[in-house]
């Protein structure tokens, strides 16, 4: 079985790179992407040669790739995957577009269908100048009916969770199999001596919310909070900070992983996909407080490994806060939970799925010629 690998592009070490990496110890494949970003992105595991898109080319396309989001299409059509029998694509933009013929199996991996093309369009579009909401939005309009249009050459499609299966089903009208991401939960132990204060860990992007979690803790000066992680949204953020909210930045795994392990909380505000960083906090017996939509619904055991809060409003995580301050958690039983969120898990789960299409493929291909 010859397998080509398709990713939106690689550019950062984020949760979706990670799966990428699970998949291709899976299958050691070439790697197909629009743009490869040597400097942001590397890897050790990755070996096999990583095909890139005339995007790589263009004008500072590996950093400013985002420019050249109406080629994007054009763009992933472009590679010539004649030669495989299996393609897995990992999509959350244009990944899944590749052309393939009937012959071949596609799986996609999905991690969400185009969020800023359909559900945060209206976000995005706040956020530009004059000139560009007038090009983006013709450009997004495009953009959907591309992605409609490109359905049909996915055969199967897997969600990273019921939630985005759920969307699946909605915008595209297709049904989705789940398996959950891989979560390095071994790299992880429990603190005995935990330090009082809470953490939250996320790229400070508008949608993560990390400035609701900022002004709640305003209001609560006897509790100290971390804020780990980057974005667009750092000077905001910033601004925001009391005297008890301490701004660290991006941080290295390992530095990171310490300060979450010591946490007397991780704290979760956004309505997420999947959220690999509330699993990696469980996974070092640190309970977590969430925003109760979306997949953490589906990662986190309330009043067991963590507590949610009903509303992305400030008084509504002051009130989660409170009650969690008068529960008992026990770090082993947060731990045992994360465990099910493995990468071994997740590597028989995705193997025995393709094992299973490839065999169904095989089998109504050679019914369709006797």
């Amino acid at each position: 079985m010859t397998t080509a690998l398709v990713y939106d592009w690689l550019v950062e070490s984020a949760g979706g790179e990670k799966a990428l990496e699970a998949i291709y110890e899976l299958y050691p494949s070439p790697i197909y992407t629009l743009v490869h970003n040597k400097k942001t992105f590397t890897s050790t595991c990755l070996t096999k040669e990583i095909h890139t898109s005339f995007i790589q080319k263009m004008p500072f396309g590996p950093s400013c790739y985002r420019y050249y989001l109406p080629f994007f299409p054009l763009a992933i059509e472009q590679f010539d995957l004649r030669d495989y029998n299996v393609v897995v694509s990992l999509s959350h933009a244009v990944a899944k577009g590749v052309l393939t013929h009937p012959d071949q199996l596609h799986v996609c991996y999905c991690f969400t269908p185009m969020r800023y093309a359909w559900d945060l369009m209206h976000c995005y579009l706040e956020r530009a100048g004059v000139w560009q909401r007038r090009f983006a939005r013709f450009a997004l309009h495009y953009l959907r009916n591309w992605d409609i249009t490109s359905l049909n050459r996915v055969d199967h499609f897997v969600a990273i969770s019921h939630y985005i299966a759920r969307r699946i089903r909605k915008l595209y009208g297709r049904e989705a199999s789940v398996i959950y991401p891989p979560v390095d939960v071994e790299r992880f132990c429990i603190q005995e001596k935990k330090e009082e204060y809470f953490i939250t860990v996320s790229r400070l992007v508008p949608y993560k919310r990390v400035d609701l979690i900022v002004k709640a803790f305003s209001y609560l000066p006897q509790h100290k909070l971390l804020v780990i992680g980057d974005g667009p949204e750092m000077k905001k953020i910033t601004q925001l900070a009391t005297k008890n909210v301490e701004i660290l930045g991006y941080l290295p795994d390992e530095i990171m992983h310490s300060y979450v392990a010591k946490a007397k909380a991780f704290i979760f505000a956004a309505e997420e996909d999947f959220g690999i960083c509330v699993l990696e906090a469980q996974a070092a017996g640190v309970p977590v407080i969430a925003f109760g939509k979306g997949a953490t619904l589906e990662t986190v055991i309330e009043n067991q490994t963590g507590i949610f809060f009903e509303e992305q409003q400030v008084a509504s995580l002051l009130d989660a806060i409170a009650c969690f301050e008068k529960k008992e958690f026990d770090p082993n039983r947060i731990q045992q939970h994360a465990q099910k969120f493995s990468r071994k898990r997740f590597h028989t789960e995705f193997d025995a799925f393709i094992d299973k299409k490839t065999e169904e493929k095989y089998e109504s291909h050679h019914f369709s010629r006797r």
